[in-house]
């Protein structure tokens, strides 16, 4: 007979990797866009996960891809939890950093400032 596997709920896993900063979040991020786990879209936060299993899941703009390695007791620091998994995400595309970042004109002079309508009316006339 063998010994039942080893698992931990995956929206926990994930907080506990540190994918997202908290649990709630990690629930919404299963039950809103959904978590696959070995190529099966799971939508519940309460779905056990083991060593081996491969998730695939949207962050944002990027698709991470990792594979469990480790089911961890705590969420201990970031450095320890790089060791919970293997990360098999796709390289991200290198940004275009050669565009210059537009420089507003500065501080309006006097003259410029004059120019500018007036936000109340003269309370005087």
């Amino acid at each position: 007979m063998t010994a039942p596997r080893e698992t931990l709920r995956l929206d926990k896993w994930l907080w506990q990797a540190r994918f997202v900063k908290s649990r709630s979040l990690a629930a919404k991020l299963v039950e809103g866009t959904g978590v696959r786990v070995n190529g099966t879209r799971i939508a519940k936060p309460a779905y056990g996960v083991g060593v081996g299993d491969v998730l695939t899941f949207a962050l944002g703009a990027h698709v991470r891809v990792a594979r469990i390695i480790a089911l961890g007791n705590r969420r201990g620091p970031a450095s320890e939890a790089r060791l919970l998994y293997e990360d098999l995400s796709p390289p991200e595309p290198p940004r275009d950093v050669s565009r210059p970042v537009p420089v507003p004109g500065g501080r309006p002079d006097k003259r410029a400032r004059r120019r500018f309508p007036t936000a109340a009316p003269d309370t005087l006339d």
